[in-house]
């Protein structure tokens, strides 16, 4: 396949595994070009971009924008499940673009809020209409947990850069109190993602199953195939406490923030749990705040069900950039 040479864009979402690439034209990403490729595979982020723009019959695109599994900070992309090191000279030395930008894989998330087609969307809090500037919050559930806000600006959409899956876990009742205390019997310290993650639903698992007298284990997978067919009444339990949990850090971020244009939950977890979380307690969760409670109905929260989101928002950042030079 050949494309017109500095016209497109090149985009790619960087996972802890896989690396997926596309071309974009303007905020538009050609779904015909969307590639996956395995991370054990390569030495680095460049060989893979290379092997991509081979693969796309040569093309030179006149921009690049890569969404990374990592924090980012001033160009420079550390990965937190792979060890890789991503900047910009190395971005721009890979694919001959001109325009170059390194976002978190939640900020991408982000910057394709605003340009999704509403059939994206899974309602799960109805909210009251928004004002076309209200700040949104996007919130990241899969291999790890982090969320941002999401700024439309005079000058262009902002999200800016967060760690928040690293922050303590709440507690607010006994169960989550020895929650807490037998996951930070691993690391010394409960955050947020030790539960609210992959991972995190195969501890809540193991945690229920010991305080039952009856250890075991379950993978994420297996947890919410058991949830479907009812096969298991613990991985059922597991997802509710999982479910409440998102409730009440979502609720916690959302008095932070005020979202006010609604809250967006991304990623593969969330999107296998989108079916049971109106079932399994977590608008409560999200609304118990008090003398707060009835403000929260100020937030709708949905699930983003499009799995391409994070390229859409590359696509929409670097053509905002485009734009501005």
């Amino acid at each position: 396949m050949t494309h017109p040479s500095n016209t497109l864009a090149l985009v790619a979402d960087i996972g802890g595994t896989n690396t997926r690439c596309a071309l974009a034209q303007g905020r538009n990403v050609l779904t015909a070009t969307i590639r996956r490729y395995s991370n054990t595979e390569y030495a680095g982020l460049a060989e893979v971009l290379r092997t991509y723009l081979a693969d796309e019959g040569g093309v030179v695109p006149a921009a690049a924008c890569v969404a990374v599994a990592g924090p980012v900070r001033d160009g420079i992309a550390r990965m937190t499940n792979l060890d890789w090191t991503i900047d910009r000279d190395t971005l721009m030395h890979a694919t001959n673009a001109q325009t170059v930008a390194i976002l978190n894989d939640l900020q991408a998330q982000g910057h394709a809020i605003g340009d999704l087609d509403a059939s994206a969307f899974r309602t799960v809090i109805e909210g009251p209409a928004a004002a076309a500037h209200a700040v949104r919050l996007v919130v990241g559930v899969g291999t790890g947990f982090n969320a941002a806000p999401v700024f439309e600006t005079d000058a262009g959409r902002f999200v800016p850069p967060s760690e928040s899956g690293h922050a303590n876990l709440p507690i607010s009742t006994e169960q989550e109190l020895r929650l807490c205390r037998y996951v930070s019997s691993a690391h010394g310290f409960a955050a947020i993602e030790d539960v609210l993650s992959g991972r995190g639903l195969e501890r809540v698992y193991s945690f229920l199953s010991e305080e039952a007298g009856t250890p075991a284990e379950s993978s994420a997978k297996s947890i919410m195939t058991a949830c479907a067919t009812g096969s298991d009444a613990r991985a059922t339990e597991a997802a509710a406490v999982f479910a409440r949990t998102l409730g009440t850090v979502c609720g916690n971020l959302s008095l932070i923030q005020l979202p006010f244009g609604g809250v967006y939950l991304v990623g593969g977890v969330a999107r296998a749990l989108a079916p049971y979380l109106k079932t399994f307690g977590f608008t409560e969760a999200f609304q118990d705040k008090g003398r707060f409670t009835s403000f929260m109905s100020n937030f709708s929260v949905s699930v983003v069900e499009d799995d391409y989101a994070a390229l859409l928002g590359a696509a929409t950042h670097i053509e905002g950039l485009r734009n501005a030079q």
